[in-house]
């Protein structure tokens, strides 16, 4: 696939003598005014419906932020189990409505915290978790029924999966009840991330392992969160970002009905993450066009009869490569716009990044923060009064066409160059998308993409320093001291069996989920159920592509 060259919307477009066209990012050409004939031309009302029902353009419920306004989550997690848990009840005490889970490197790469590849990163960008005994510490005291908790988790996310329902039916939560979400999308990962351990069929092998264990287990748990968001940090446009989701989230699905499931059985428990930063109007369209070709996916191409299969369930959240370390206190203000397109999108989770985060973890006065600026929507600024409050505008409208449209382009795109799978397994898409990336960050450091304080606005004087969060050796030193406590404490036969078990389950290809699920509970660490699946798997290299 070629890299698409198109004009980037540049500080010169506000020339008073400049004539030249304005491109969105996703490579829409923006006329200066629109009328009634540009949305009949570019497909009319026919897919704008009505809130809460079929095709969703307008929400996926009919009354949206009247009846209940979005959660809202903030991204949390650090050093230990013990100070993430204080972390997540000061932030419950302050008004959030739901947790967002960080997890250290380690922990995302199936590493123990005392194996020597983790030293330094044990808690540096997330909490450290090694056994069911941290989930227990870092849950501790809080209430899983009104707080929902994501889990931004893939590499080994069947673990930690495992982990947070074991946890909930230690503490004697019925979890065919449980609500909450894993990240759990392990392709976007080859494309954006790279926290990966398998190679690339047993790694979505796994996916469809807890996806189909939710579906018999966990009902209402939503076992994958396809997240658009990081493929969109890595390069990809907002078109792309779509679209790339819908095309993971399709093999995800494909897999899953292979196994004699039904659609109807676990659709409905699919989620999304995208992103918010950028343009308000192409944002906005963005997701405004994403419901409508979502649900007519998952209608047309997969035979969904339950309305429920058809919704797209996402949270807007982050715009972390919007933010910036020059100039820091403006990302304040870049927050507060980022969070109302996320409310003027219909998101029904919003997850805003806080002022700090593009260059530390969040203060407490940065979260409460960025708590305060979504409270601030839903109380001060009317936007829980009316549902999608910018339906009807020429502009919204054509351009939510038009967005459909890029993504339904890019999409046969895909399928023309052999499928999603195919093309992260030979890194075609993570060539596309650094090429991408290269070509922004060309744009930025020339003036054509504009970056306020970045490329102009700059400030003459020197930057005040930032202050960042302070790495802790001790907290490092006490994780390995209560793993090497638990290794002494549990029973060593019951651990060596469920490994084994895990193993036996992986060779012969079967749902390796209700093993993992016993070795949980078992306190058998991430590094041990790892290394046992990587026994069977082996692991992942990535191709290298220029």
């Amino acid at each position: 696939m070629t890299v698409p060259t198109k004009k980037r919307s540049g500080a010169s477009k506000h020339r008073a003598d400049d004539t030249r066209p304005v491109f969105n990012e996703s490579g829409i050409e923006i006329k200066t005014t629109y009328t009634a004939e540009d949305l009949e031309a570019s497909g009319g009302v026919e897919m704008v419906g009505l809130p809460g029902e079929y095709p969703f353009t307008r929400g996926i419920h009919r009354e949206m932020y009247r009846k209940r306004p979005w959660t809202m989550r903030q991204y949390t997690g650090f050093g230990n189990p013990q100070d993430t848990n204080e972390r997540f009840k000061f932030l419950i005490e302050n008004g959030q409505t739901g947790l967002n889970v960080a997890f250290d490197l380690p922990s995302q790469i199936g590493l123990d915290s005392d194996d020597e590849l983790a030293i330094g990163e044990i808690g540096r960008v997330g909490m450290a978790v090694d056994s069911l005994r941290d989930f227990e510490v870092a849950f501790d005291g809080i209430d899983l029924e009104k707080i929902t908790v994501s889990l931004t988790i893939n590499g080994s996310a069947a673990v930690m999966i495992a982990m947070y329902l074991a946890m909930a039916e230690k503490r004697g939560y019925d979890i065919s009840k449980l609500r909450g979400t894993a990240q759990n999308d392990i392709l976007k990962e080859f494309i954006g991330r790279g926290t990966w351990i398998f190679p690339v069929e047993p790694s979505i092998k796994l996916v469809a392992d807890t996806i189909e264990y939710c579906a018999h287990n966990a009902p209402k748990y939503s076992p994958v969160s396809v997240c658009g968001y990081h493929i969109r940090e890595s390069g990809a446009d907002p078109a792309q970002e779509m679209a790339y989701g819908f095309c993971i989230a399709k093999a995800y699905m494909d897999l899953v009905l292979e196994r004699e499931l039904d659609v109807d059985e676990f659709a409905s428990r699919l989620s999304f993450n995208f992103n918010i930063y950028g343009n308000i109007f192409e944002q906005v369209a963005k997701f405004r066009a994403g419901r409508g070709l979502w649900a007519k996916i998952v209608k047309e191409e997969y035979g969904a009869t339950n309305p429920r299969s058809m919704v797209l369930r996402m949270i807007a959240g982050g715009g972390g490569s919007g933010l910036t370390k020059e100039q820091p206190e403006v990302n304040i203000v870049r927050g507060a716009y980022y969070a109302l397109i996320s409310a003027l999108s219909g998101a029904q989770t919003m997850a805003l990044c806080c002022y700090d985060e593009a260059y530390t973890i969040p203060s407490e006065g940065a979260q409460r923060l960025s708590l305060r600026t979504m409270q601030l929507l839903i109380e001060e600024m009317g936007l829980c009064d009316t549902v999608d409050p910018l339906a009807g505008s020429y502009y919204v409208e054509t351009l939510t066409n038009q967005m459909r449209d890029r993504m339904v382009e890019v999409m046969a795109e895909v399928d023309e160059q052999g499928g999603i799978v195919k093309m992260v397994a030979e890194g075609t898409i993570q060539a596309q998308v650094s090429a991408q990336a290269y070509k922004l960050l060309q744009d930025i450091e020339s003036g054509e993409f504009p970056k306020v304080g970045i490329n102009c606005y700059q400030m003459d004087e020197e930057e005040p320093e930032v202050e960042y969060h302070p790495y802790q050796e001790e907290d490092a030193r006490s994780q390995i001291r209560r793993l090497a406590d638990l290794r002494d404490e549990r029973d060593a036969a019951e651990v060596e069996a469920a490994l084994a078990k895990v193993v036996e389950d992986a060779k012969s290809g079967v749902n390796v989920m209700p093993s993992i699920m016993a070795a949980v509970k078992a306190y058998a660490t991430v590094g041990e159920m790892t290394e046992a699946l990587v026994s069977v798997y082996g692991r992942y290299n990535e191709p290298v592509r220029f």
